[in-house]
């Protein structure tokens, strides 16, 4: 068996169809089923069948899913050591919410790949939902953000920070002038930013408690760009509190009383658990939940311009 053949058939079993693991892998359909094809033969077992709800998968199909994970990640991870043992660098691949990426990353890996000259951090934003299956298919060797929901055994997870997220407006707002209630709030315009757009988080969760229609919802490519709008009377935004505190004080914005605009996150950091984890990952896992990390994320910490990228959607730090 080769990993091409074995990234098809895990690809079918993730995603339930040839069609769907086709079109993510861009080959052809008919490639998909040579591939499968070929394993079937070669393992003497048929792997799965057509139903009229889906794709039943044998024992033997089951196995062969649960092992192809395994061995296309070794494969990955090998060549990845490989390559920086050439080079003589390490690289850190995380994946974060946008949240995080916007408002901690860029002090937390820039103090932490200081600490060590050889090591490279890419940071990539992802939907929560996606965490566990980046990690299960060492995409990323560990992710920041909520706990993975079905809290696989073969991850292992760490609380590093709580956060706050708070509704703010311009300080002549019509909306400061009394105690707002849900139907208000509602007929609002709310600045906000990609975090929004994810379906799982603090701050969707509090547009979906408040019922905020999806006209009242403008999405801003940043979260800053949305406190920024905020700030010039355009409507309400949600930020993270400690992100936000200057602004409070300076008067820039006033926060919006009330318990349907208050809202309590954590951030986590999870890993493949045992000796599957990169030495970068395990390191980084410790570090997070020191002092220092902590007063990076709060604080902010700058880069040099030769060091930053944008973190659009993936930022590299080296």
């Amino acid at each position: 068996m080769t990993p091409t053949q074995l990234r098809a058939f895990a690809t079918v079993v993730r995603l339930g169809s040839v069609k769907a693991a086709a079109a993510e892998l861009e080959v052809s359909e008919a490639a998909v089923s040579l591939h499968v094809g070929q394993l079937r033969k070669e393992l003497g077992d048929q792997l799965f069948n057509r139903t009229a709800s889906g794709l039943a998968f044998t024992p033997g199909g089951l196995r062969l899913a649960s092992r192809a994970v395994e061995m296309l990640g070794l494969q990955d991870r090998t060549v990845l050591e490989v390559r920086e043992a050439g080079v003589g660098r390490r690289m850190l691949r995380l994946a974060t919410t946008s949240l995080f990426a916007e408002y901690a990353a860029p002090g937390l890996i820039g103090l932490f790949a200081d600490r060590a000259h050889d090591l490279d951090v890419e940071l990539s934003v992802h939907r929560a939902r996606d965490f566990e299956q980046l990690l299960l298919t060492r995409t990323v060797d560990a992710v920041v953000g909520p706990r993975p929901a079905t809290g696989a055994p073969v991850l292992t997870s760490k609380l590093f920070l709580n956060y706050q997220v708070l509704a703010v407006v311009s300080p002549e707002h019509p909306i400061t002038r009394g105690q707002p209630g849900v139907a208000m709030l509602r007929e609002q315009t709310w600045l906000l930013g990609p975090s929004a757009a994810d379906d799982a988080g603090v701050i969707p969760g509090l547009l979906q408690r408040i019922g905020v229609p999806e006209e009242r919802q403008q999405i801003f490519q940043s979260h800053a760009a949305a406190l920024e709008e905020a700030k010039r009377g355009g409507g309400i935004t949600l930020a993270v509190a400690f992100a936000v505190a200057q602004d409070l004080a300076a008067g820039a914005v006033v926060r919006v009383p009330g318990r349907p605009v208050h809202g309590q996150g954590s951030w986590n950091i999870s890993i493949l658990g045992g000796q599957q984890a990169t030495p970068a990952a395990e390191e980084m896992a410790r570090f997070v939940t020191t002092p220092r990390a902590t007063q990076a994320m709060l604080r902010g910490r700058g880069v040099t311009h030769g060091r930053f990228r944008p973190a659009v959607h993936v930022t590299l730090w080296s």
